[in-house]
């Protein structure tokens, strides 16, 4: 199965040559890069939020093997819905399915199902697939979409699944988590926010992130993959996170009075 581009011309550039020419303003290929477990990256359209999510993405190195969690914004029927076949398209060409690795995780786990549909119109995991082409043509994936119902036991068991899927592997894996942070405050709301998620991811807190998500009613639409991709990646040896770049909104379109928040971390 191929799933193709659907936010190509809308989310980001439709063509090739447009794609890459913003693809260059957003990334560093100079920037120094680490090896890491885990990213989060943000989902908007790339003139909101590109520079945080080229900044992330410049900071690590990128294997030739992703696993990445993203949020479904509509109802899915799976808790975790996964592809361990195909194909994903974009103007830079196609992202294979990594078949072995989806296999693994969905054995290892309890609530992971096999389901292209959850994915057909969501944005939050195609809109990360350019920068991840840019940074290295070779890719492969593991795409798995979290629906929002999610409790936490159930992204332990995910978190846990992708781990030992990655261990089994025995290869470098790099788990993306996408989402944006606060959405239509004030700046000044939305930096107060998302600073108390911030500070649990960089405390390696998945279920302090989750909780406090749910008590302060921070709308951060992919904390759950990321609660997730915070149990992978502590499994798999990670000690450190770090804050690369944070912005919102308001930075492009100048009006701070209603902003959306962006947040690029690395996991390592």
């Amino acid at each position: 199965m191929r799933r193709k581009a659907a936010f190509a011309g809308s989310f980001y550039p439709g063509s090739k040559g447009q794609l890459k020419e913003q693809l260059s303003t957003l990334i560093d290929l100079a920037a120094d890069k680490i090896p890491a477990k885990a990213v989060v990256a943000p989902h908007a359209g790339y003139i909101y939020s590109g520079p945080v999510a080229g900044a992330v993405y410049s900071s690590v190195v990128i294997p030739d093997r992703l696993v990445i969690l993203a949020p479904s914004h509509r109802p899915i029927r799976p808790v975790f819905a996964l592809m361990e076949d195909g194909s994903w398209e974009t103007p830079l060409g196609l992202v294979p399915v990594e078949k072995d690795l989806a296999a693994a995780i969905r054995k290892a786990g309890r609530y992971a199902v096999v389901d292209p549909a959850a994915h057909e119109k969501e944005h939050s995991l195609e809109v990360q697939l350019p920068f991840l082409q840019y940074l290295n043509p070779r890719i492969s994936m593991v795409p798995v979409a979290v629906s929002y119902l999610a409790t936490f036991d159930q992204l332990e068991d995910l978190g846990r699944a992708v781990a030992a899927g990655i261990r089994g592997l025995g290869r470098d894996v790099l788990i993306v988590a996408s989402t944006d942070m606060s959405h239509y405050l004030s700046r000044r709301e939305a930096e107060t926010r998302d600073a108390l998620a911030i500070r649990k991811i960089l405390t390696l807190d998945p279920r302090g992130l989750f909780d406090v998500v749910r008590a302060e009613d921070i709308s951060m639409c992919g904390f759950q993959p990321t609660a997730a991709a915070l149990i992978a990646a502590k499994e798999l040896g990670a000690e450190k996170a770090e804050l690369v770049m944070y912005a919102t909104s308001g930075d492009r379109t100048g009006d701070d009075r209603e902003v959306v928040g962006y947040a690029g971390l690395r996991i390592y």
